[in-house]
């Protein structure tokens, strides 16, 4: 199933002793699966639970969960809670040759890329030709069932 998530304030919350915080986990079954999770123009941070306690856990993006994991972060704000690396593996090298995870047009102080992850399947989206393929309108043919919703909702960049 393909999901895009738009003004919505995703907070990490203080996990359990151990455990790791990721705030996505798709996974498709063939790469030709029109599937994925697009964040746009949204917000991700950390409730107080975990901000006293924040050195104690990582926090990312998201993981794979099958094979042909797809995951697009756009135009949102990115606080410092996400770990540099952004995205974390889950089950050792599984998937990571395989997946799509790509950030655009991100702010905020978790946004830096330079430490990121150096899998084959992630990527930074710098043109905005590529990252349309990303919004309501593409991802999920928004401009042909949105409306008829009545929830506010943005079908480009």
């Amino acid at each position: 199933m393909e999901s895009v998530f738009q003004d919505c304030d995703i907070h990490a919350r203080r996990p359990n002793p151990g455990q790791t915080i990721t705030i996505t986990a798709q996974g498709r079954s063939d790469p030709n699966q029109n599937t994925g999770i697009v964040i746009q123009k949204s917000r991700i941070g950390a409730i107080s639970d975990l901000q006293l306690v924040r050195s104690n856990f990582s926090a990312y993006l998201g993981r794979p969960w099958k094979e042909y994991s797809r995951t697009v972060i756009m135009q949102s704000s990115i606080s410092d809670v996400i770990s540099p690396a952004g995205w974390h593996e889950w089950k050792g090298t599984f998937a990571l040759n395989s997946l799509y995870f790509a950030e655009y047009e991100n702010s905020g102080a978790g946004v830096g890329t330079s430490r990121r992850v150096p899998w084959k399947g992630y990527k930074v989206i710098t043109d905005a030709t590529e990252a349309q393929a990303f919004t309501a309108r593409n991802f999920i043919t928004g401009s042909s069932w949105l409306k008829s919703t009545t929830f506010p909702f943005s079908l480009g960049l």
